[in-house]
């Protein structure tokens, strides 16, 4: 047992000079890979409301093509990151499943940004996202995680264009299993809220 706890991660305090907050939502389609980001940039211990999925999905998700994954966010996941001694994220990843979507337009109340997550394996399950975020005018990015048995060599631009995004959409790719990767993502989208906040200064 003492073994176990000391392998646990520890907490990261809050620091002293932390002045701004930001809420960030995570948003895709399910099994994209929403809770391994959240979980691998968190400096605190993610809150997870993953459960073990069982014969009761069955024929209400659909997982042909994710066919490895054994649990599901039924709620939401949770996580805290600082970009540097100003600036704290935190981070909300949104259940997936079209069951759950009704979640959504709690979690996107008070968020400045989201980051929709996207595979290219499943580009379809990537509009509903898309189109809510755009409904309530929430500012996003779309980060495109590539997994590894992924058949297609899709280019930014091509899925630029299967997603009919806007050119001052920013779009990445990104391993969601990798913290500096994730981190990055999350510096990508801070950096664009910035710039739509100066340019609405601007604006006479």
């Amino acid at each position: 047992m003492d073994s176990a706890i000391s392998e646990l991660p520890s907490r990261t305090p809050l620091s002293d000079t932390a002045e701004t907050g930001l809420k960030i939502v995570v948003v895709g389609g399910f099994g994209v890979g929403k809770t391994t980001l959240v979980r691998s940039v968190s400096e605190i211990r993610p809150l997870n409301t993953e459960e073990v999925m069982t014969q009761a999905g069955v024929g209400v998700d659909e997982t042909s093509e994710v066919t490895g994954k054994t649990t599901t966010t039924v709620a939401f996941d949770f996580g805290r990151i600082s970009l540097n001694e100003r600036v704290v994220l935190y981070l909300f990843g949104a259940p997936g499943q079209e069951r759950f979507w009704f979640l959504w337009d709690r979690l996107f109340s008070g968020t400045l940004g989201a980051v929709v997550l996207v595979d290219t394996r499943r580009m379809d399950d990537s509009w509903y996202a898309i189109d809510r975020l755009e409904h309530h005018k929430t500012p996003f990015l779309v980060a495109v995680n590539r997994f590894d048995d992924d058949p297609f060599t899709h280019s930014l631009d091509e899925i630029r264009q299967a997603l009919a995004l806007p050119d001052h959409v920013p779009l990445i790719d990104c391993d969601a299993r990798v913290r500096s990767s994730g981190k990055d993502v999350l510096i990508t989208l801070v950096d664009h809220l910035y710039e739509l906040a100066m340019a609405q200064e601007m604006t006479p």
